[in-house]
């Protein structure tokens, strides 16, 4: 028997908070701060919902949830 409950969503979802400014590349006012698991780990990002553009982009200060890297154990 599994310990870990069944998730109750379809698909995982991030929580995003809305962020003032423009998109430099397409001039959309939809931008969102969330964060994103990539290969290089866990990134806090401002990205345009419009076109995905990266506006920042910084290292997580939190690099376990809920995967951590191998490197970082070393």
């Amino acid at each position: 028997m599994n310990g870990f409950p069944r998730p109750s969503e379809e698909k995982p979802r991030e929580e995003k908070r809305e962020v003032e400014g423009a998109c430099p590349a397409c001039g959309s006012h939809d931008i969102a701060a969330y964060r994103v698991l990539s290969d290089g780990g866990w990134w806090d990002v401002v990205k345009c919902q419009n076109c995905l553009s990266s506006i920042e982009r910084r290292r997580s200060e939190n690099q376990y949830a809920p995967c951590t890297l191998l490197w970082n154990l070393m």
